[in-house]
């Protein structure tokens, strides 16, 4: 009996939030702010990873949101709603940095700061050291770079779905994603270890 316990509490939860779905399509708000309040964390990780500013990040939810509301008919109910949501902020969020205003702004002080979680003072500042360069590199990468990793890395899409969500083939999202591996790996270089060091060394 153990073993068919988390299936059904996976089910159970998917049916009730289809019947979220259904309810906010029938124009009950409250049942969209349940949905908006057990996704929006995900979406915001999501809209912050591609656009790099917190700010930014609260508008491209509230906009991703309100698109989902405006789409609700459309959307196909024996699938999971986080995905497809994030999918929403991924588009917006790469429109935001595809932009002239938003080559204009610049990153606020600290941003992506991460604590860190080593006990030791040096293998500290060699994470934060570590986490800071690597904030960078997934700066520096191209939106359409940035966006395939984060879906990919973060959201752990299939690379189909992540063709469908970007309107891409999935030959396009593979190179992208490899290219941005790639930058990434070179960036953070000097914190792997030293096969990789020499494995980089060889590649050359």
């Amino acid at each position: 009996m153990e073993e068919t316990a988390f299936p059904l509490r996976a089910a159970d939860a998917g049916a009730a939030e289809a019947e979220l779905v259904a309810k906010a399509r029938a124009g009950n708000l409250f049942a969209f702010e349940e949905i908006v309040r057990r996704h929006e964390r995900r979406v915001y990780a999501v809209a912050f990873r591609i656009v790099r500013r917190h700010d930014v990040a609260d508008d491209v939810v509230q906009e991703a949101f309100l698109r989902a509301y405006r789409s609700l008919d459309r959307f196909d109910t024996a699938r999971p709603f986080g995905p497809w949501i994030a999918r929403i902020a991924a588009n917006l969020a790469v429109s935001h940095v595809r932009s002239p205003v938003a080559r204009e702004e610049e990153l606020p002080e600290g941003y992506g700061e991460v604590a860190a979680r080593s006990p030791g003072p040096l293998e500290g500042v060699l994470h934060a050291e570590a986490q800071q360069v690597l904030d960078k590199a997934v700066e520096a990468l191209s939106a359409e770079q940035r966006a395939v990793f984060v879906l990919r890395a973060n959201e752990e899409l299939s690379y189909r779905e992540i063709a469908e969500a970007l309107d891409l083939s999935i030959g396009t999202v593979m190179s992208r994603l490899s290219r941005a591996r790639e930058r990434l790996r070179t960036a953070l270089l000097p914190y792997l270890g030293g096969a990789a060091q020499r494995r980089q060394g060889g590649e050359a």
